[in-house]
C-alpha cells in the first residue's frame, strides 16, 4: 500500500529537522504489536533501534518525509495492520507537535490516504517517485520541466536523511531498522541510480 497524508490546508506538518527525526522514530516504535509508551526526552535512538522488535504490524519498504506531507510504502502482514499503525503513528506525532508548539486542533488531513499497489510496474514507478520526492526542496517543478542540475539533485538525495533512499543507496545507519528490505518485491539494484528512477517516472507515470 502507498500511504500518504498532508497538513491541513497544505500547511507544514514538520517545522524543524527534529520534528522529522521524531516522526522517523515513531515509524519504528508504533509499528509493533505491543504499543509501548515512551518518554521521548530520554530516548536513545541508537540503543532503541538495536533492540529486538516484538513483531511489526506492517513491513515498511520505503518512505519520504517532506515539509507538508509524507509518503510511506508498506506491506500489511497483520490484520488491520495498516489502520492500526497509521492511527498510532499520526496520533502520536500530532500529540508531540501540539505539546511542543502549544497548538491545538488537527495537524493533518483525516483520514489518511491509502492506495493499493496492484502491479509490478506501478510499484517500480512508486518507489522511484517516493525516493525522488525530496528533489522538490531544491527544484519545485522538476516533475513537469525536468531536472536542471542532475549532479546537484543526486548530491541532495545522498545527503537528505529523511527518506529511505540512503538505506538502499547509502551507508548503514540506525534508521535502517525502520525498513523490512526483504519485503521489497523488486530488485532495488534495477533502480540504483537517480537517472534510472527519473526514466522510470517518465515512462511509467500515471
Amino acid at each position: 500500500y502507498h500511504l500518504y497524508n498532508r497538513g491541513i490546508d497544505k500547511r507544514n506538518i514538520f517545522f524543524t529537522e527534529n520534528d522529522k527525526k521524531h516522526f522517523q522514530l515513531l515509524m519504528y516504535l508504533k509499528n509493533q504489536k505491543e504499543n509501548k509508551k515512551v518518554r521521548w526526552g530520554r530516548v536513545d535512538k541508537n540503543k532503541l533501534m538495536d533492540q529486538e522488535s516484538p513483531g511489526p504490524l506492517v513491513e515498511i519498504v520505503a518512505y519520504a518525509l517532506m515539509d507538508n506531507h509524507f509518503h510511506i510504502v508498506v506491506k500489511e502482514i497483520q490484520e488491520n495492520g495498516v489502520s492500526t499503525f497509521m492511527c498510532r503513528l499520526l496520533t502520536a506525532q500530532s500529540m508531540f507537535m501540539n505539546k511542543k508548539y502549544e497548538r491545538t486542533g488537527p495537524l493533518m488531513c483525516r483520514p489518511f490516504r491509502s492506495k493499493h499497489i496492484d502491479s509490478d510496474r506501478y510499484f517500480r514507478w512508486l518507489i522511484s517517485y517516493v525516493h525522488l520526492n525530496p528533489i522538490d526542496l531544491i527544484e519545485k517543478n522538476w516533475k513537469e520541466k525536468g531536472i536542471k542540475d542532475l549532479k546537484k539533485a543526486k548530491k541532495h538525495l545522498h545527503t537528505y536523511v529523511y527518506s529511505s533512499f540512503l538505506d538502499y543507496f547509502g551507508d548503514a545507519r540506525p534508521e535502517n531498522y525502520i525498513l523490512t528490505k526483504d519485503a521489497l518485491p523488486i530488485n532495488i539494484n534495477d533502480l540504483d541510480d537517480v537517472s534510472k528512477m527519473i526514466i522510470t517516472i517518465k515512462e511509467d507515470g500515471e
